[in-house]
């Protein structure tokens, strides 16, 4: 490791399972399936501690601390009537005295538009009012030490619970109980709002404009707007920000993603299965719950009922023609405006480059938007300090799983009432000066740094050689991986199976609901490389560092006219562990690639080549031709200890995390695949190095 990186920040060692926590939770779990260039960073000293120190200390103090106003009053299912007569209904949060009337003085606003239905934001917010039962239920988890079982994924999803997610993902109680109001609303089409649901279309975000008007004008409001949410709601609120709504004065996007197709509905040409099905089934589930008192009281609206039968199931019909039809010439029009790449997906793009007010954003590197998450950060035109990211080693339910504990970030709620304290009540509490990117550096921790990709970074090829490492004799190939060009000539087969059922890519591809397996699957890959091929490298001798987008050149050789190819790119640990650290997919018929879009190093070759994913730009394989493809890795931020070695795996499929449409899993006819190794064209990863070169 270079002089400079150890310089710039701090490394905090392994992570350690706690096993008695000692702070006040943020939350109780509700188990529900919710849902890169360079930063331009001017001269801002990052803050050398993930934890924020004494800034971080007065957050969590400020948040533990008595409210300033002991009861919340609520409105209940408040009408906003859109510019096109559509009524939404919002739940509205306000801080009230210990009689319970509403404080009078205007305050600052806070907006979470949720698909959810708001009954479930409201039913988290009733169990954390409850007195004495988060503790109890956090005493309750920490009896229990799942480490070291084939239970321990349990124990990795129950951190959620300390880590102040679940008060983001619904009503953040201390936040309207120091002066703020909260206002969450049923997104058009969903909960108790009237509409057709939009899945984050055009429509929905002009509404999201209008709310924020509407918010600003109520005499409870100073007129400051900020937005926050989880998942859907945070790609709400970069949506929100991208128009530029002069209320809006700041947002915390928790897990947005931003390219939806590339991130989980179709990364490489393939269907995210283990997400869609389930997410889809649960936004069109809810929406049919109806407004009980409302009925109770004769009041039932009609329209609410007629909008939702003119689109009972939306989406799900062109998911299931998408999984299910043979041919291409099957799929119809609907089917294709949300299969592949082209205005379905450009119509939900938040304008990142239109984003003007403060933006802290919370990811993962094994979120279903990992993809996405440092992009977004990236395209944001503010000086770091007004932006910042968090990137954490979580799963998309996981959300702030582990916050708070020694060496992490402040739990994310106590992040949420800072960023909102500073820049809707201009309180200066230092949280500007943190980060700005504050990363779980796999391998080592969390660390802080002034941009991402990390500073210093050199691309470096490394080949993929048919010879045995020695390391990988459970793989269906052990190869090797070497800095130089191998001389050996091979031809290396793999098969489609199923074992991606228990991975790390089948855990992230279910938004984390699969860690429940516990780590065998979702932090070793070794009983998925059975029916991979694994080219490893030899051990490094100092820390070697990762950053940034990787990509794979292989020279492939099908004997259908189509395949699929799944990688992932692994620190494999002296006992043999192979831990997955990112990964990557594509289609070999949707192999094109639009320079236009794409980037490449200084060596020419690329770092994230940009696939046209559409029907029209399919190039069927020649059976027998030996065939380049170039399969971009999501984003990663990693050291190899010294002693450890990089591994590639190459895979002919994932499921759940991947499936091919139907018309292209006809055609690849589940046959076997190829990887032509030869010198003269030579297969290997262009790898972002920070610092000196490693092997």
């Amino acid at each position: 490791m270079v002089a400079e990186a150890r310089h710039r920040r701090i490394f905090t060692g392994v992570v350690v399972i706690v096993r008695r926590w000692a702070f006040r939770p943020g939350a109780v779990v509700v188990a529900l399936a919710v849902a890169v260039g360079l930063a331009v960073v001017p001269a801002v000293t990052a803050s050398a501690d993930p934890t924020g120190g004494a800034a971080g200390a007065a957050w969590n103090a400020a948040v533990d601390a008595p409210p300033k106003y002991p009861v919340i009053a609520i409105d209940w299912d408040v009408p906003i009537t859109m510019s096109d007569g559509t009524v939404l209904k919002a739940n509205v949060y306000r801080p009230a005295d210990a009689s319970g009337k509403p404080i009078d003085t205007a305050m600052p606003s806070v907006l979470n538009v949720t698909p959810y239905t708001k009954l479930v934001g409201n039913l988290v917010d009733s169990v954390l009012a409850v007195p004495g039962l988060e503790d109890t239920v956090v005493d309750l988890v920490n009896s229990f030490d799942l480490a070291g079982t084939p239970l321990d994924g349990v124990g990795e999803l129950s951190k959620v619970i300390t880590g102040g997610g679940m008060r983001v993902f619904g009503v953040n109680r201390d936040l309207v109980r120091n002066g703020y109001t909260q206002v969450v609303v049923d997104a058009r089409g969903t909960g108790f709002s009237q509409g057709e649901w939009q899945a984050l279309g055009p429509l929905e975000q002009q509404d999201s404009v209008e709310i924020i008007d509407w918010m600003s004008r109520q005499g409870w409001s100073d007129g400051k707007v900020g937005m926050a949410g989880v998942s859907y709601s945070g790609i709400n609120s970069l949506q929100a920000a991208g128009h530029r709504p002069p209320a809006l004065k700041a947002i915390f996007p928790t897990e947005p993603g931003n390219d939806l197709l590339r991130d989980i509905v179709g990364t490489g040409g393939g269907l995210g299965v283990g997400f869609m099905p389930l997410w889809l089934s649960l936004v069109n589930g809810l929406k049919f719950v109806p407004d009980v008192q409302a009925l109770a009281q004769g009041n039932f609206d009609e329209r609410w009922l007629q909008d939702r039968l003119r689109d009972p199931l939306t989406l799900f019909p062109a998911l299931i023609q998408a999984m299910t039809a043979s041919q291409i010439g099957d799929l119809d029009a609907g089917t294709l405006r949300v299969a592949q790449d082209g205005q379905f997906y450009e119509e939900r793009k938040a304008q990142a480059g239109n984003i003007d007010v403060p933006t802290m954003l919370y990811g993962a590197w094994h979120d279903i938007f990992a993809n996405s998450e440092p992009r977004v950060y990236n395209d944001i035109p503010l000086p770091a300090g007004e932006k910042q990211l968090i990137m954490s080693d979580a799963y998309h339910v996981s959300f702030g799983g582990g916050f708070g504990e020694p060496g992490a970030p402040p739990r994310l709620d106590v992040l949420e009432r800072a960023w909102f304290d500073k820049w809707l009540k201009g309180i200066d509490n230092g949280i500007d000066e943190y980060g700005p990117v504050t990363l779980y550096q796999q391998g080592n921790g969390w660390t802080t740094t002034d941009q991402f990709p990390r500073a210093g970074v050199d691309y470096q090829r490394m080949y993929l050689s048919g010879a045995p490492s020695s390391t990988a004799g459970h793989a269906a190939h052990d190869g090797s991986l070497v800095p130089a060009t191998p001389g050996d000539t091979a031809r290396l087969t793999v098969a489609p199976g199923l074992r991606g059922l228990c991975s790390r890519d089948g855990t992230q591809g279910t938004a984390g609901a699969a860690v429940v397996f516990g780590s065998v699957c979702s932090k070793d890959s070794r009983f998925n490389e059975a029916e991979g091929l694994t080219f490893t490298s030899a051990p490094v001798t100092q820390p070697t560092e990762l950053s940034g987008p990787v990509n794979l050149h292989l020279e492939t050789v099908l004997d259908a006219p189509d395949g699929f190819w799944a990688v992932t790119l692994n620190d494999v640990a002296p006992d043999g562990t192979s831990t997955p650290l990112t990964n990557g997919a594509l289609t070999a018929s949707m192999r094109a690639v639009d320079d236009s879009k794409s980037t490449r190093s200084a060596n020419g070759d690329y770092t994230e080549p940009h696939h046209y994913l559409t029907v029209a730009a399919r190039q069927p394989l020649v059976p027998g031709e030996v065939t380049p493809v170039d399969i971009n890795f999501v984003p990663t931020d990693a050291v190899l200890a010294p002693g450890h070695r990089l591994r590639v795996d190459v895979y002919a499929g994932s499921v759940p995390r991947y499936l091919p449409l139907g018309p292209i899993l006809a055609d690849s006819q589940l046959k076997p695949q190829h990887v032509a190794l030869s010198p003269d064209r030579p297969s290997f990863l262009n790898l972002p190095l920070v610092g000196a070169q490693a092997w």
